[in-house]
Formats: structure tokens, sequence, C-alpha cells
């Protein structure tokens, strides 16, 4: 049976392996990160949105992980529906198979990371009194909380519930929590911090999820058209030729052959 502290040195190991292959991200707008602890939001773009959050985002931090996928017996039925499901049906019985393949190398990862179980049962309560914790020690929280509907060519709508923290925040401490917008563009190996969202405890809890996640999904597809054409890592596990681009116009216009 392996320690605790050789399980944190083999995840080490797996981490400066992943740091080696995984392409750098240059980090652009660390200016609009508040000097108090906030919550940055941001676009998931598979695999890169994690990785990136681990590896390069500025300062203390922890980032929200699916709670399914720090359990070793969780894990393979939520990864194949989460990444995989939308497969070709002639390739699923390999999805299938590597979901189970991946479920130690999950549990090693995201238990030895610093993460933040999400849970969307009674367990929501741990998660929450856990993020309170970390940014009462002056953490950083990354949360990538987009769902399968999509708002546009650049995100998905996201899901509201993350918004409930800065309530709760501000009954502890009094401040206004910042949410700090984040489009991430693997294709150009950067990170873009926009300006910040910041939490307005006069309105209600459900005007404020809503104003919330509108402002930074806006502000994130700004950011995105605001740059050169490039390619789109979307939410949606779909063929790279597929990717939408960052401007919707440029992405038609290639597709009809115009």
């Amino acid at each position: 049976m392996i320690c605790l502290k050789e399980h944190y040195r083999l995840y080490r190991f797996v981490r400066w392996a992943v740091k080696c292959v995984f392409p750098k991200i240059a980090v652009e707008g660390i200016e609009n990160l508040p000097e108090e602890p906030c919550i940055l939001v941001g676009n998931h773009s598979h695999m890169y949105g994690p990785i990136a959050a681990e590896l390069y985002t500025p300062g203390a931090h922890y980032t929200w992980c699916a709670g399914e996928m720090m359990q070793l017996e969780e894990v393979p039925d939520y990864a194949y529906r989460d990444f995989w499901s939308n497969k070709p049906k002639a390739l699923r019985w390999f999805y299938r198979g590597l979901s189970y393949v991946i479920a130690p190398l999950s549990v090693l990862v995201f238990n030895n990371a610093r993460t933040i179980g999400v849970y969307h049962d009674g367990r929501i309560l741990s998660t929450l009194k856990t993020t309170l914790k970390r940014l009462e020690e002056g953490n950083h929280i990354v949360i990538f909380p987009e769902e399968n509907e999509r708002y546009n060519n650049i995100v998905n709508n996201f899901q509201t519930g993350f918004v409930d923290v800065a309530r709760l925040y501000y009954k502890r401490t009094g401040k206004n929590l910042s949410f700090v917008p984040v489009y991430l563009a693997p294709k150009r190996k950067t990170m873009y911090l926009g300006k910040p969202v910041v939490y307005c405890p006069e309105n209600s809890q459900e005007e404020e999820r809503n104003r919330i996640c509108r402002e930074l999904m806006e502000r994130i597809t700004e950011t995105a058209r605001s740059l050169p054409r490039h390619r789109v890592v979307p939410y949606q596990n779909i063929p790279k030729r597929e990717y939408p681009f960052n401007i919707p116009a440029e992405a038609d216009y290639e597709k009809t052959g115009g």
C-alpha cells in the first residue's frame, strides 16, 4: 500500500511531466486581478482549462473540481458521461474502457492538487465551507462553470450557483467579492484576465446570479472577439475541424468558401 507521502511524490512527478509537455501559457491582464482574494471564472476548453489553472494562474489559488473525479468508484461513469458520451457509437466501447483506466490517475491528481471538490447534493455545503476558508486564507478560487447549453460561439451558458459564494463571503467579512472573467485561448497559448465584476449585496440572490454570470460571459466573449482570428476550444468534445472561430462572420465565411 502506497503511503500518503508517496502518493504526493507521485503526483509531483505527474505534475512535472505534464508541465514538460503542456504548452506554456502566457497571462495577460494581470493588472485586472484584485489584491483581495477573488474568484476567476473562465471557459473550460476541455482539459486545457484545469491544467492551465493549476500551472499558470497568478497568485495562490484553488480550483473547483468535480467531486466525482476525486472518488475512484465515481470517476468512470462521470468521465464517460461528461467527456466521451457523444463519441461515435463505434468508438464508445474504447472510451468506456478508458474511463476506467484513467480513474486511479484522476484520483491521484485531483486529491493532491490544490482543488476543492464540488458536489450537487448535500455535500455542496462542504464545497462552500472549504471555499470560504480558502478565500479567508488569501487564496483566489478558479471556477469553470460552463454547462452543455450553448451561449454563443465562445462560451456555453454558466451554471449560476457559484455566485452564492459572494453572498456568504459578504456575510462573513463585509467585503464585496470580485469575479474576474478569464478567456483561455489554447491556440494562442494565452490566458486573458478581464476587468472584474463586483458582487452587489443590495440585489437579490437571483438577480446577482443572473447579472454576474451574464456580465462574465459577455466580457469573456468581448475579449475573445477582440483578438486576431483563431479557433476557440469549446466546452463540448467535438472534432477539431468543427471548433468555431472567435469571430462568427469569419467562421461562416470559411465554411461557405466564399
